[in-house]
This record gives structure tokens, C-alpha cells and sequence, in this order.
């Protein structure tokens, strides 16, 4: 396939396109949709052909018999990131939001303080405070452009209250892979606080070179009673509207608490889902990855240079992710005035730094993944919204 073809998604109910004018006042005929996190590609031939094969057979009843499912998430972990997986150990959510909700509700209380390191991915925001947990937000530390954690701040601001801490790796937005040093330091953290540890790894398919992500299971095999994995084919393949996402417990007394709040709230898998992760997990779709991946490091070299090109607008270096976060700061404007320059001047639509927290606020982050002329296109619209800066 060519990640060049430009897809009309208008009214298809593409949040991504058909909400953008509603929420951000930038027009459909000729906005650019970059902001929520799914790409403008059809995903790999070989999802697309186990959906035929269900549409051919017809008949879409309850999924059974897991067994090539989960040997699918197996084979794809131990041959990609080089972590074994018990198919045991593996819970399939309605996505990884979904994911995280349910870890809140199996391992706190209300008013138990859920750790954060901002700015982080929204929802995780959201999910805490619907449940009535407390997000307790600590700020990461910007270094020269990238984010870094600082564990002896963090320490002295815990008040004993917290329960659980949730890692985003690789970083979103911040687009940073963390280093087996920094995985070590969440461990020992979780592990001075009696924390259990949720470590978000949904991105981990989408690294660029130079970079190695390592999934936190392989960095200390002392948390593995406390540790919850997380990771879907959703955000790798461009399918997250099949809503699914895999939860997956090492330890017994964890697995047991989370199988129980599974069974209570009647949660079960949707086939579709569970059809398209086995097709996506296979050599195949492995080669589909390596060639996105590649298509997305062009994007990204190209939307930088002409980011950084902008007297005041720095874009923080992407490790991985498509999600480019990009600080205003060195503007001098505040928020609304950059935001509507971006947004009415340009008439592109990214997400709002602020809504991912503390030291967010200066930010924007704009999804790349979307053919690479319509990243051109949005490069040109930046610089000319912001002409006056040059």
C-alpha cells in the first residue's frame, strides 16, 4: 500500500474529522485534522482479510477458543520486544482506556491518590477522577528538550495516600522511550511507595531508529507482584475502533482481583476485535510496521525542521510515537493567541497541551501520522500563521 494516498474520511463518523470543526472551529472543507490519536492509513492487507472472512462467512455470533489469539499476542511480544508471555496471563479489554479504568476499579479505593508523571495522556486524567480516585500529578522535568523524571522530588511530595502509579512507555506526548535506567528508577519508586505499577506500553510498535524500547516485565523481575502490563494492536495497526486492548498480570493475587471485577462488570471481548489483532500480529503485519515506521520517521524529520524553522515554536524530539508535542512558550503569547493562530489562521486542529496536565500548558501536540502532503501542507499553514515571528 502508499501511506501517500490521501483518504477523504469526512462522514464516515471519523471522530478525528467529522468532529473537528464542532470541538475546534476549524473548517471541514479545508481544515487538517491533527489531533486524536489514529492515523490516516488503512491498516495492512491482512486485517482487512480476516474482516472478509468473517463478512463472507456471515454469521457473527460470541468468540471461542482463544488459543490462536492469544499464541498471536505471544509470538508478537517474544519476537518483536523479546518478552515471553503466559497466554495465561492475558485479559482483553475494550481498549486500553477501558484497560486502565479497570485497573483503577480492581486495585484502589475511592480517595486513594493514583501517580501520574505529566503531561501525560489524558484519559488517564479522566478515568481517576470518574472513578473518585485522586490524580496526583508529578511534573516531569523538561532537559534541553527532553522529558526526564525526577524521583527525588517525587519522593518528598507523597503524602501515603497513593496506591498505584501509571508509567506512559514509550511517552505520550513527549514521544521519549525511556531508558532501562529510568524503568528502573518507576520500579524501585513503586517499589519504596508499595505502589502497583501500570505500565501503558501501546506505542511500543512505533519507534524510530536509534532508539530500543524495553517493556518493563525485562527491567526488574523483583515488581512483578506488582506490576500490570498494558499493550494492543490498535494504535500499531490503525484499528482503534475495534476497541481492543490486552491487560497482562504475571502475578496470581493481581490477575485474581482483576479477573473479578472483569466477571462482576460482565465484560467479554468484541469477535471483531479479536479477528483483526490475530491477523495484525503475524509476519505480515510485522513488515507493515517496519514500512510504517519508516514513512513516519519522514514525516517527522519533515514536520521538525519546518517546526523549528519558527522563531519560538520548538518541537520536543520524537523517539517514538506520531504525536509531536510542540512548545509555544518562547512566543511570548499566551495560550489563546498561539491556539487561535494554529487553529483559525492555519486551520489546523491539534490537541490542547493543557488537557494533559501539569506542563502541558505552553504545549500543542499534532498527530503526524497522516500522508506527507498534508504534513507539508500544514507546515507551510504554520509558518505563514506565524510570519510576523520570521
Amino acid at each position: 500500500m502508499s501511506f501517500d494516498e490521501v483518504i477523504n474520511r469526512y462522514g464516515t463518523h471519523s471522530v478525528k474529522w467529522d468532529m473537528m470543526e464542532k470541538l475546534y472551529g476549524v473548517p471541514a472543507k479545508d481544515g487538517l485534522a491533527m489531533w486524536v490519536a489514529d492515523m490516516d492509513f488503512r491498516p495492512p492487507q491482512c486485517i482487512t482479510n480476516a474482516l472478509a472472512r468473517m463478512i463472507d462467512h456471515g454469521i457473527y455470533g460470541y468468540y471461542g477458543d482463544e488459543t490462536a489469539y492469544r499464541a498471536a499476542i505471544c509470538w508478537w511480544m517474544e519476537t518483536r520486544h523479546g518478552w515471553k508471555v503466559d497466554p495465561s496471563h492475558i485479559f482483553t479489554t475494550h481498549g486500553l482506556v477501558n484497560g486502565t479504568a479497570m485497573c483503577v476499579d480492581a486495585y484502589t479505593a475511592p480517595g486513594d491518590g493514583v501517580v501520574l508523571f505529566t503531561p501525560v495522556y489524558h484519559a488517564f486524567a479522566r478515568v481517576i477522577s470518574a472513578a473518585g480516585r485522586k490524580v496526583v500529578e508529578f511534573e516531569l522535568v523538561n532537559n534541553d528538550g527532553l522529558y526526564e523524571m525526577d524521583f527525588d522530588a517525587y519522593d518528598a511530595m507523597m503524602t501515603g495516600t497513593e496506591k498505584m502509579v501509571i508509567l506512559c512507555s514509550p511517552h505520550n506526548p513527549g514521544g521519549r522511550v525511556w531508558t532501562r535506567e529510568e524503568l528502573q528508577g518507576v520500579a524501585d519508586f513503586a517499589k519504596r511507595h508499595d505502589l502497583v505499577l501500570v505500565s501503558d506500553e501501546i506505542h511500543h510498535d512505533l519507534v524510530y531508529p536509534g532508539n530500543t524500547h524495553i517493556p518493563m516485565t525485562l527491567v526488574d523481575d523483583s515488581i512483578t507482584d506488582r506490576l500490570v502490563m498494558m499493550t494492543a494492536t490498535t494504535k500499531t495497526f490503525n484499528i482503534a475502533g475495534s476497541h481492543s486492548g490486552n491487560v497482562i498480570i504475571p502475578d496470581d493475587k493481581l490477575r485474581a482481583l482483576f479477573a473479578a471485577r472483569m466477571a462482576a462488570l460482565g465484560l467479554s471481548p468484541n469477535s471483531f476485535g479479536l479477528f483483526m489483532a490475530e491477523a495484525a500480529y503475524s509476519p505480515e503485519g510485522a513488515a507493515w510496521v517496519d514500512d510504517l515506521v519508516q514513512y513516519l520517521d519522514g514525516n517527522r524529520k519533515l514536520f521538525d525542521s519546518a517546526v523549528n524553522a519558527i522563531p519560538g515554536l520548538r518541537s520536543m524530539p520524537l523517539e517514538a510515537t506520531y504525536l509531536s508535542w510542540v512548545d509555544f512558550a518562547d512566543t511570548g503569547m499566551a495560550p489563546d493567541e498561539f491556539i487561535e493562530r494554529v487553529q483559525k489562521t492555519a486551520r489546523v486542529a491539534p490537541n490542547h497541551g493543557v488537557t494533559f496536565g501539569k506542563g502541558g500548558e505552553t504545549y500543542l501536540r499534532f498527530n503526524i501520522a497522516t500522508p506527507r502532503s498534508l504534513v507539508q501542507q500544514a507546515c507551510e499553514r504554520l509558518s505563514e500563521a506565524f510570519s510576523d515571528l520570521q
